[in-house]
């Protein structure tokens, strides 16, 4: 088979060296062969066609990890990869643009709800809680998967029924590559078992919150909304606030994950938007 040095796959590439090294560091495009002793690199003919797929991949905007997972495939999959990943772009461009016309209706001093807006009454609760400052939408994926994991790996806490007794995750303030928070992950316990399974978990915060109702917007399964899709779900519940006329009790939005009844054979589970307020007097 043809070697060459990184210099001349480069030109053929005609991705830089810089970009060669990156690639060959995240285990996206790693050369044929690296010299022992000198660490020169060294890249076979063969692979000048995935060198490109990845130069044309990057100018998609498609993240490294995904890139690399598209080259492990087949060229039927990874085509599929790609159709899916980009119908997915397509369809956060359409969110952002719809996020856009919010706005500039907002500033002008008109008002949209995107979204169909509810209202439920949640009754006084005990609640065992952790909080904290994380960054970014993986930051917040894996705080969540860590309070998941905490609860399910002791298995102290018994079920509760409906939206009631669903954990939930308070936002109270941004989560952006700007911005921490912070968070608040919620899991409601029986009144009168509160003490008891708050022993069983000294790293959570044991609080009550008082009986209120909420507005919301029901995402539907899974519950994966983006960053974008968070940002018009709450432009929406604000304009609702203000056509109704009603004050949120604080600043956080909840995220509520009902799991779905064994019957049904779904694996996600439900997923709202929620502000608590007050109702108006009278």
């Amino acid at each position: 088979m043809e070697h060459m040095g990184i210099s001349e796959f480069a030109r053929r590439s005609r991705l830089s060296p810089k970009a060669l090294r990156l690639y060959d560091e995240m285990g996206v495009l790693p050369p044929a062969r690296v010299d022992p002793v000198t660490g020169y690199r060294s890249y076979g003919a063969d692979q000048v066609g995935p060198a490109r797929l990845v130069a044309a991949l990057r100018q998609l905007g498609v993240p490294l990890a995904e890139v690399k997972a598209i080259l492990d495939l087949e060229p039927e999959e990874a085509a599929d990869r790609i159709a899916g990943y980009w119908s997915g772009v397509e369809t956060e461009h359409a969110t952002r643009r719809d996020l856009a016309d919010v706005l500039v209706n907002r500033l002008r001093g008109k008002r949209s709800v995107m979204y169909e807006v509810e209202t439920r009454e949640m009754p006084s609760r005990s609640l065992l809680c952790l909080k904290r400052n994380v960054e970014g939408e993986a930051g917040a994926w894996a705080f969540g998967k860590e309070f998941v994991g905490l609860l399910k790996e002791r298995r102290g806490l018994p079920p509760m029924d409906g939206r009631a007794g669903a954990f939930f995750c308070i936002y109270w303030g941004e989560v952006t590559d700007d911005s921490d928070g912070p968070l608040e992950w919620c899991r409601p316990v029986p009144d009168e078992e509160a003490e008891a399974l708050a022993a069983l978990y000294p790293e959570l915060t044991l609080r009550t919150e008082p009986a209120h109702l909420e507005a919301f917007v029901d995402v539907g399964p899974g519950g994966e909304a983006s960053a974008t899709q968070w940002q018009l779900v709450s432009e929406s519940l604000r304009a609702w606030q203000e056509d109704q006329g009603v004050e949120p009790i604080d600043l956080g939005i909840r995220l509520t994950y009902l799991a779905p009844p064994p019957r049904t054979g779904a694996s996600a589970p439900d997923c709202d938007f929620a502000v608590p307020f007050a109702a108006p007097p009278g």
